[in-house]
């Protein structure tokens, strides 16, 4: 089933433009604006075909006309999990889930995909993700005719912002917005009123960027997003409890990052891939059956593979959104003027030109395959 998805996955990404491998950087202060390569030092073939962004809806829509009717269930809060003491026989599950509307699901394994603020990692006693010191707005463009713009990002940096553009396709645009958070700020765009939120960033970017306020004023409202930048200390995800017999974590459940290199997704989609081979190979070498003990063993070895992995992606992003936003940060390091110099010196002078492509480096990353092989109940 997993290999279906990621066949979609492929073809989708194969129907879209591809993007250049480089960025435009522009400085609101002086106006320089330099040409930054997704390349590092090493050649880089995997990038020959270009970067391509794909629309959340779209990847959504894909995977899910692959699974079987009745398979997701919306409107469903988790309220409680509860281990199961029995494990005895083929068909003894090992997990019970409670929901809000009182239904209670039976499972040998679960997998908590439940964002940021996850109930499984909770549960599982993982720390609770601290902020950034940075928000962000998100949004799409829409040109019905066509934006015209080339396939490349676009970036701007300014006094404790960045903000930019891409497209997706020939006629949507993605754009996006980070800033050190005011109070005033906050508490108007906290509303969720999608047209205080492009008021607000309109009024935000400056002339000298009139393509962004473009890409805004072009804006599909319910597209529009707020909210704080957070992650998880790369150390709370190296000698944290992230799994629980056969429960665990993945996606923004078990590494939120900040989107400072755009690994969120990506990261997910590695998840699926390392977890899909390990219960996979569970489900072979037991003869198409769920062994509760055996799971139990493969997960542990889902997240030993994921951590070092996941934590080098979260420093990597928040060293890159770090260095980008002149010094914006947690605690004394956002309060301190010469910090924020220094690090927009480093920014323009050393992290642009040296740090950026050891860190798009992180990007290149094989997370192996899926197992091959067949059994009575089928692939």
């Amino acid at each position: 089933m997993l290999g279906l998805l990621l066949k979609h996955l492929v073809l989708l990404t194969n129907l879209l433009p591809s993007t250049n491998l480089s960025k435009e950087v522009t400085n609101i202060a002086n106006g320089v604006t330099q040409e930054i390569l997704f390349t590092t030092d090493e050649g880089d073939e995997w990038l020959t075909r270009g970067l391509r962004s794909v629309h959340r809806r779209a990847l959504l829509e894909a995977l899910s006309e692959e699974l079987p009717a009745d398979t997701i269930r919306y409107s469903s809060r988790l309220r409680s999990i509860e281990k199961a003491e029995t494990r005895n026989g083929a068909d003894s599950y090992g997990v019970i889930i409670h929901f809000e509307d009182g239904t209670n699901i039976h499972t040998k394994v679960l997998i908590g995909c439940d964002g940021v603020h996850s109930v499984v990692a909770k549960w599982l006693g993982l720390k609770t993700p601290v902020s950034s010191g940075r928000y962000a707005v998100r949004g799409l463009g829409v040109f019905p005719e066509g934006h015209g713009l080339k396939h490349e990002v676009q970036q701007f940096v300014a006094e404790g912002q960045r903000f930019g553009i891409m497209p997706n396709t020939n006629n949507d645009v993605f754009w996006f917005m980070t800033y050190q958070s005011t109070p005033s700020a906050e508490e108007e765009m906290a509303k969720g009123d999608p047209k205080i939120i492009q008021k607000t960033m309109l009024e935000k970017i400056p002339d000298s960027a009139q393509i962004v306020k473009d890409v805004i004023q072009h804006a599909y409202m319910p597209s529009l997003s707020w909210g704080p930048l957070q992650f998880r200390y790369p150390w709370d995800l190296l000698f944290g409890k992230v799994s629980n017999g056969t429960i665990t974590v993945a996606g923004d459940a078990m590494h939120p990052m900040t989107p400072d290199l755009g690994q969120g997704g990506c990261s997910a989609l590695e998840d699926a891939v390392v977890l899909g081979r390990h219960i996979g190979n569970s489900y072979i070498r037991n003869g198409g059956t769920l062994s509760q003990e055996d799971l139990e063993v493969e997960i542990g070895m889902y997240v030993k593979e994921r951590r070092f992995r996941t934590a080098g992606l979260i420093t990597g992003s928040y060293i890159s959104g770090w260095a980008q936003q002149g010094g914006g940060g947690v605690g004394i390091i956002s309060s301190s003027r010469l910090v924020g110099w220094l690090t927009k010196f480093v920014r323009d002078t050393v992290f642009y030109k040296i740090g950026f492509r050891r860190l798009v480096g992180l990007v290149q990353y094989d997370c192996g395959k899926l197992p091959t092989g067949s059994t009575s109940c089928g692939n």
